[in-house]
């Protein structure tokens, strides 16, 4: 007889009630959290959660690529590898040794506007963490062979996810592309060509401007003892001083569109691809929520409008999908395409737009709307099951949305979101002067006159 986790059955339970009677009446759980600051700067946010005997450690610090130097993407993204190497106290790779050999596990991201770095381990392991997380905040070794050794590992992850992908490029062009003026135009990623150019100097000042406590929000939950945690915050953490120099922000506002944009570039692709980008709001914004839900309605899943009209119905494309990119400044909602053999890149945008334009027209209907919003904050839930999804939750909130108490009412305005809202931000934002359009063909299918130019 095998058992079932009573956990899960609750889930499952949960997960029943939600779906026969929507989420509009169900009242979703409160994440009860402390947050307090350092004389140093450094933000604690802290919430006990006894359902486990295990413990999620969260460093979040707020620089992403939006903040690498001018000819020198990648930066970010190189620290979320230097920072697994060794420390004044830590040898290389140490980090895997302290949660991996105890039945854990750590990870790192970088996005356009963070770099968070998380551990799970049993929760008698917590101080071990703390200070190893404090270790590498105020010790790490930025040498010659630590930069060295993970620029080539940064380089051989462009090489595989932009370079050797049919489809890389397209994605890294469609983000690089849509932006004018903002950082956001440098993809995380980086490029080979500003890591080569790089010195040691310029990334051990990288390092000093923005590995600061007074940059850094620790997130802690789990099982845990709330006292034992705020001193070992304060014996491992509180020490490391504040630097007498501002933290530099990004300040640079990306113009409105003022007419559509349309470029053509080719790729190692076999079947011709086409992409849409169009400015959206911060993530912050009011209207994120209702763009959010408009994502689901268009893109969720083989009953979404995309996978139904260009797939399915009309056998334009292998693959149609959207993507709402929320960012802290300002977003961009993608729609794309990848097309079936034969078929012509201009009929799939002109499927996308007729999409676009038949949620402008009329409202969704109500079942619609009610899967859309199921989607998403099922997604959310499931994610909180987890001390590490809670204080992804919560970290987010904190350093992106600038409030982490909304860690506890987003899912709420998810709710509350109406037919008629989305129908207004697809009016407001999915005009013709706000639109990229992005033809991704094959090279080699490129005319011989275009190849002899």
């Amino acid at each position: 007889m095998v058992r079932i986790p009573s956990r899960l059955i609750l889930g499952l339970f949960l997960l029943t009630a939600l779906q026969l009677n929507g989420f509009a009446q169900t009242r979703m759980p409160q994440l009860k959290f402390t947050d307090r600051t350092l004389p140093n700067g450094m933000r604690v946010l802290s919430a006990p959660d006894q359902s486990s005997p295990t413990v999620a450690i969260q460093v979040w610090y707020h620089v992403g690529s939006k903040d690498d130097p001018n000819q020198r993407s990648g930066f970010a993204h190189l620290f979320e590898h230097i920072m697994f190497k060794s420390t004044k106290n830590m040898k290389s790779e140490m980090m895997d040794r302290l949660t991996e050999d105890v039945g854990g596990f750590n990870n790192a991201f970088t996005s356009d506007d963070v770099t968070v770095y998380f551990e799970v381990v049993p929760s008698n392991y917590l101080e071990t963490l703390i200070w190893a997380e404090a270790d590498r905040l105020s010790g790490l070794n930025v040498d010659d062979a630590n930069f060295k050794s993970e620029r080539d590992v940064v380089k051989e992850e462009y090489r595989q996810g932009v370079l050797a992908p049919p489809y890389g490029k397209f994605f890294y062009l469609l983000q690089q592309k849509s932006f004018v003026e903002h950082p956001y135009k440098r993809p995380t990623i980086g490029s080979i060509e500003d890591l080569d150019a790089a010195s040691l100097e310029n990334v051990q000042a990288f390092h000093a401007t923005y590995y600061r406590p007074d940059n850094a929000t620790l997130v802690v939950v789990g099982d845990f003892d709330p006292k034992q945690l705020d001193a070992w915050v304060d014996k491992y953490f509180a020490p490391i001083p504040k630097p007498n120099k501002p933290l530099p922000r990004v300040n640079t506002k990306e113009p409105a569109r003022q007419k559509e944009m349309r470029l053509t570039e080719r790729g190692s692709n076999d079947l011709p691809a086409v992409g849409l980008t169009y400015i959206a709001p911060r993530q912050g914004d009011p209207d994120a929520d209702a763009l959010r839900v408009a994502d689901a309605i268009l893109s969720a899943g083989e009953s979404s409008r995309l996978y139904n009209s260009l797939v399915y119905t009309q056998q334009l494309a292998v693959e149609a999908d959207s993507n709402f990119e929320a960012r802290e400044d300002v977003s961009l909602f993608v729609l794309l395409a990848v097309l079936s053999e034969g078929k012509k890149v201009e009929d799939a945008e002109k499927s996308l737009l007729t999409e676009i334009k038949k949620l402008q027209d009329a409202p969704v209907a109500a079942a619609e709307l009610e899967k859309a919003k199921n989607q998403i904050i099922t997604d959310q839930l499931r994610q909180r099951e987890t001390s590490n999804g809670k204080a992804l939750a919560l970290g987010e909130a904190a350093v992106l949305l600038g409030d982490p108490a909304r860690v506890n009412t987003d899912l709420a305005r998810l709710q509350a979101v109406t037919a008629a809202d989305v129908q207004r931000v697809m009016k407001k934002y999915f005009g013709d002067e706000n639109r990229l359009v992005l033809y991704y063909l094959p090279e080699a299918a490129k005319p011989a006159a275009e190849v002899r130019k």
